[in-house]
């Protein structure tokens, strides 16, 4: 799949120590609070909040932590978080879309900034890479849900675009408006799914060698070690010897 670089999801997953669960904790619970306050706190009838109770349970988030954050939208005390998206290039001409919630607009756009240009890149302005990139659905099974054939039929049958497996799991596409139609009708025959979001896909590609790959990749974990910072996307492409070395 073009654009598409499992070597930094790799590399992303390798090695979760109880602080990385901790962080990715709150962000899930970040993102279920606010969809349960723009929306009904029943799951059952807001389909943001279902989906982010749904990547919380695949991130094995206790449910104590889910119910908390769902109560702590309907209370007084919780925070009004705005969603933003942050645009620009790393190292290399490598495009690079941060979607963020935060409290404090001022604070996230200094920080996300100062990573951008300490680490050989430049923050833009919002649409300056977005039209290189589509707003599609990503449904995520795990190798063990069955075959590349198995998946691929499924995938066809309920109405996905695209798939792309390898020793990690199977990546499933739909359009953004299909997500939910897909993934349930996906969830019929190859059980719950690792996670179902909507996601920045590219459409092509900037080739990027070991050494840009590196202040690249540097930048992309300091982007996600920001607690605003919910999710990063970018449209590298990497060979497999460079990205062995990295990892």
């Amino acid at each position: 799949m073009a654009g598409h670089s499992h070597a930094k999801n790799i590399m992303h997953r390798k090695g979760k120590s109880d602080a990385i669960r901790s962080k990715i904790f709150s962000k899930l619970a970040r993102e279920i609070t606010v969809a349960a306050k723009m929306g009904q706190p029943d799951p059952a009838f807001n389909p943001r909040l279902r989906l982010a109770i749904t990547n919380a349970r695949s991130q094995s988030m206790p449910k104590d932590n889910i119910e908390r954050a769902v109560k702590k939208a309907s209370g007084g005390d919780a925070e009004n978080y705005d969603e933003i998206r942050y645009e620009g290039y790393g190292p290399g001409g490598v495009a690079v879309i941060v979607e963020a919630l935060t409290d404090n607009r001022n604070r996230t756009a200094s920080n996300v900034r100062s990573y951008f240009s300490k680490n050989g890149g430049a923050l833009g302005e919002t649409g300056s890479v977005g039209f290189m990139f589509d707003r599609v659905g990503e449904i995520t099974y795990p190798a063990s849900a069955g075959t590349e054939d198995k998946v691929m039929e499924a995938a066809i049958e309920a109405g996905a675009d695209d798939v792309e497996s390898d020793e990690d799991g199977h990546y499933i596409y739909t359009s953004f408006e299909s997500m939910a139609e897909v993934a349930s009708a996906l969830e019929a025959v190859l059980g719950e799914a690792e996670s179902v979001k909507a996601i920045w896909k590219p459409q092509n590609s900037t080739p990027i060698d070991a050494e840009k790959g590196a202040t690249l990749m540097k930048l992309i974990n300091t982007l996600e070690e920001d607690d605003d910072v919910q999710n990063v996307y970018s449209n590298f492409d990497m060979s497999d010897e460079d990205a062995a070395k990295l990892a």
